[in-house]
């Protein structure tokens, strides 16, 4: 199985642990990512320890965590698309970052471990190469996310500086955040312009930058809300970088309508109720006459409600398909047909919070060539009793459209992208990868109105997502160009949203 559909089976276990909970309980969400090996600007050393104790600290808290470490552009991408399927509304999402960051124009950007090395007047080229910060804000307040808390700590020095070379505009550290809609709440490691220590002296032998190691230990603290974990955080970082001769200074930016309290109550509200119970009067024991046994009723399971749903992920090496399933389940199995053993899909290395018991892994993997089949799937509910087997059908062209359409939906900046390389090009390598649940592309150059269309090569189904050596995924534009317009038509019919992109 490819890290991508782990990943997946995981976040999506996430969600049929919810998904039989009330709809008023919170669930927890985090996705974590660590970023070291870059490979065109220097390397950092305590980013992917630092995501580790963030996810670690997490789990604490009752968060499902993911932690995802020296993510290239591509596969960045597709771990925020993880993260989107398992986060649902009234949720709370944490997203935690620590690598190079770097700010252009005011905007924060992200950067992958592949992001290429620049030099002044190439901006443009670190934009479509990273991650833009605020971006991830707008997924999760589409996703509408209860509340949304993002931690930063990327405010280091510029990765582009090299000697003998004017680097990219932008110094040290981020910009700041201060336009946040209502629900979100974001801390820096660093204030801005300001760049964060990762050590204190070559003897400080802590794994974790100064800020990560502060921060998860105030997280912890029992009966504290977010702002005053920042608050102390800002505080016990600030004393420590001064004691170095270091201007580092945490800051946070807040739009939350109520406290919220990842660790407990707070403690004046826990001491208050601790007096009023002990203030209550003891009640004398009261004597009950013994009422006769009744027997309840056991009312019938409607199939229609417990039948699981799939979802089918086309990835290079073959099909994952995730089950959701609404009940607690003690174990989860499987087979193609009608006939034929059933297959056991096995545990994952988390506990179900409802069974107390290792959750049953929720995904199966089937060969790239599988063909049309139905696939039966039972499972074993919390009463020890056989549920199913349910049929479900899968169809490989219909679930690779689906898929395919799904993505481009969701990675609508992507589309296109600028470059400069002997003249002015404009590549639409993510439109091909994406080929099969497009049925025409059309662009407009300098035109709000698409009127020309793109050369796709055919739909592969054998590897979808590879794109032919001899196909040529840009177009040369003239060196005035100033925007593209795109339009989509896909596979059944519908067409997208005119989407604009500028230099």
């Amino acid at each position: 199985m490819s890290w991508f559909s782990r990943l997946s089976a995981i976040f999506l276990a996430v969600a049929f642990v919810a998904s039989a909970a009330p709809a008023q309980a919170e669930k927890r969400v985090a996705l974590v990512i660590g970023n070291n090996d870059y490979r065109n600007v220097p390397k950092l050393q305590k980013a992917v320890n630092d995501a580790r104790t963030m996810g670690d600290t997490l789990k604490q808290l009752g968060f499902n965590v993911m932690v995802a470490e020296n993510l290239n552009r591509q596969a960045f991408s597709e771990t925020l698309l993880a993260f989107d399927r398992a986060v649902e509304p009234g949720d709370t999402a944490f997203f935690f970052y620590a690598g190079h960051g770097f700010e252009i124009a005011g905007q924060n950007f992200l950067l992958p471990t592949d992001v290429p090395a620049a030099t002044e007047g190439q901006e443009e080229l670190v934009r479509d190469a990273s991650v833009l910060a605020d971006r991830i804000i707008e997924r999760l307040q589409n996703k509408r996310a209860r509340t949304s808390i993002l931690v930063f700590d990327a405010c280091r020095n510029n990765p582009f500086e090299r000697a003998g070379t004017r680097a990219v505009a932008g110094g040290g550290g981020l910009a700041p955040m201060t336009q946040l809609p209502e629900g979100v709440f974001s801390v820096f490691s660093a204030g801005p312009r300001q760049t964060a220590l990762d050590r204190l002296s070559n003897d400080d032998a802590n794994p974790n930058s100064v800020f990560t190691r502060t921060f998860a230990r105030e997280l912890l603290q029992p009966g504290e809300n977010l702002v005053q974990v920042a608050q102390r955080t800002r505080r016990l970082v600030s004393e420590m970088a001064e004691t170095v001769k270091h201007k580092q200074i945490p800051v946070y930016f807040d739009q939350m309508v109520d406290d919220v309290f990842l660790n407990g109550i707070a403690k004046e509200q826990a001491k208050a109720l601790a007096q009023a119970e002990a203030a209550k009067p003891s009640a004398p024991p009261q004597q009950v006459a013994a009422l006769p046994p009744v027997s309840v009723p056991k009312l019938p399971k409607e199939d229609s409600i417990n039948a699981p749903i799939a979802s089918f992920s086309r990835h290079n090496g073959g099909w994952t398909v995730v089950f959701s399933i609404a009940d607690p389940t003690l174990g989860i199995s499987w087979r193609i047909g009608d006939s034929g053993d059933f297959r056991e899909t096995g545990f994952m290395d988390t506990l179900d919070p409802r069974t107390r018991k290792r959750m049953p892994n929720p995904s199966i993997e089937l060969p790239a060539d599988a063909p049309a089949a139905t696939i039966e799937i039972r499972y074993v509910d919390t009463q020890g009793e056989m549920q199913g087997p349910f049929p479900i059908k899968f169809d490989p062209d219909a679930a690779l459209i689906r898929d395919q359409r799904k993505i481009l939906d969701m990675t609508a900046t992507s589309w296109l992208a600028f470059r400069e390389f002997n003249g002015l090009l404009v590549y639409y390598t993510h439109l091909m990868s994406y080929r099969c649940a497009i049925r025409e592309v059309r662009i407009g150059i300098d035109s709000a109105v698409p009127d020309k269309v793109l050369k796709m090569p055919a739909c592969n189904s054998r590897d979808p997502s590879a794109i032919p050596s001899d196909a040529q995924p840009y177009l040369k534009l003239a060196p005035q160009t100033k925007s593209v317009s795109v339009e989509l038509t896909y596979r059944d019919g519908s067409v997208s949203e005119i989407k604009t992109f500028r230099r």
